[in-house]
This record gives C-alpha cells, structure tokens and sequence, in this order.
C-alpha cells in the first residue's frame, strides 16, 4: 500500500499558532491585599495553578516611624534644655547686675569718704530728704491731730513731735534705702518700724487705754510715715533729690 505524503504549507497552519507560536498557554491570576495595625501590607498573589507569592509592601516603614520618633523626642529635649538654659542666664546677668551696682555702690562710699566735697554734697541731700520727709509728714498728721487734741498748746507739742520724728525718718530712709528703689519690703519695712515706735509712744502717755485706740495710734503714725516715703520718692523720681550714695560718674 502506497502512502502519500502531503507538503506542509503556512496554509495548513492555523492563524493563532502562525502568530504567537511559543506563547505559553493562558492563565489567570488573583491578587489579595492584607495590611496589620502597625501599617505593613502584605499583597498574595495566586495564579490558576495554585502556586502563590506574598510581597511585602510595607517592609522597613517601623523602622522608619521609629527614627522619625527618636528625632522628634530629641527636638524636644533640646527644645527644654535651651528654655532651661534661657532662664538660668537671665538669673545669672541679674545677679551679676545686681552684684555690680553694690560694687558701685561700694566705690562711690569709699570716694565720698575721701573727697570732702562729695561729703558735703551727701550731707547736703541727707538735709534735703530730712526737710522734705518733715514737710510731707506734717502736712500728713494734721487731720489726725485735729482730731486728738483739744488744746493750742497740745496741737503744738504734737506737731514738733511729728516734725523731728519725721525729719530724722528722711534722714534714715536715705540711708537705709539707698539706690534699692525698688524694694518695697524695705521701704515698708521702715515705715512700720517708725509708725510702730511713734505710736507705742504715743500711746504711752495717755491715761486711759484700750485696745481699738492702741491700733487706730499705730496706725495713723504708720500712714504718716508712709505718705512721708511717698513724698521721698516722688523727690527721687522728679531728680529733686539724690539717692545715697551721689553718683558722680556717667553710667555706661
């Protein structure tokens, strides 16, 4: 039996394997997306055969929220410690101008002490601070006067009273002040401590006593000299008068 062999031609090939003709055959896939609470996502992907990849989108983002932490949490702390650093120079400069002034201080007593035309010049102002303190202290008493007396010769005994004790608080106000404008509790504190000695003395000669009329005695002498201060102060403040000790040299 003959056999007959037919040629093989494109003809006879059909047109998909003519085209592609080591294309593999078709496969589909599927893709599932799975992400945790830290962030990280993980991506599976699976093709018709079963066989699956897992690709890790999120690989290395902890380690990048925990730089990014670190350095906020040293921004922070270096934010603090320039603030803390901010406020011990401050204390510093103030106890430096502080101990500065005193030094001043200091050197202008020393030179008053050796110029006797500068000791004259701080009695002079110590003459002036007294006069003043007397002046306002006085005009300060009168209603209070007014009030306890009941003679001519009575309103004058209290009225020379009130001058000396006056003029020698301007005195010693200027001393213990000195440039400590400033300070209140000082400037309080020796307003009570006259107003209290006055009183008491005050309260001293009067027969009859109680209480309420200690306190009400006490008290005017004490708003007495407090006017008197304010008087002192207004002086400073106006250059009327000068703080001790005089300051001779220009300030830097």
């Amino acid at each position: 039996m003959a056999t007959t062999h037919t040629p093989i031609s494109a003809a006879n090939i059909p047109i998909h394997t003519r085209l592609n003709p080591l294309s593999p055959p078709s496969s589909s896939s599927s893709v599932v997306k799975c992400s945790n609470r830290n962030g990280d996502t993980k991506t599976l992907k699976t093709n018709n055969n079963g066989v699956g990849s897992v690709v890790l989108d999120g690989f290395g983002k902890p380690a990048q929220r925990n730089e990014s932490t670190g350095i906020k949490k040293q921004e922070t702390e270096a934010a603090k410690m320039t603030e803390s650093n901010y406020h011990q120079l401050q204390a510093e400069i103030a106890q430096l101008q502080k101990q500065l002034s005193e030094a001043r201080a200091m050197i202008d007593e020393d030179e008053t002490e050796r110029n006797p035309l500068k000791k004259k010049k701080e009695k002079l102002e110590s003459v002036k601070a007294a006069s003043i303190s007397a002046i306002v202290g006085t005009l300060a008493s009168l209603p209070f006067s007014l009030t306890h007396v009941t003679s001519t010769y009575d309103l004058t005994v209290s009225t020379t009273i009130t001058i000396i004790t006056c003029a020698l608080y301007g005195a010693t106000y200027r001393y213990t002040v000195r440039r400590d404008l400033d300070d209140f509790h000082l400037k309080t504190g020796t307003c009570a401590a006259f107003g209290i000695v006055k009183g008491v003395a005050t309260l001293d000669g009067q027969s009859s006593l109680d209480a309420l009329s200690g306190a009400i005695c006490v008290s005017e002498n004490v708003i007495v000299f407090l006017l008197a201060a304010a008087g002192l102060d207004i002086c400073y403040k106006m250059g009327i008068l000068s703080p001790f000790p005089v300051e001779t040299r220009t300030k830097m």
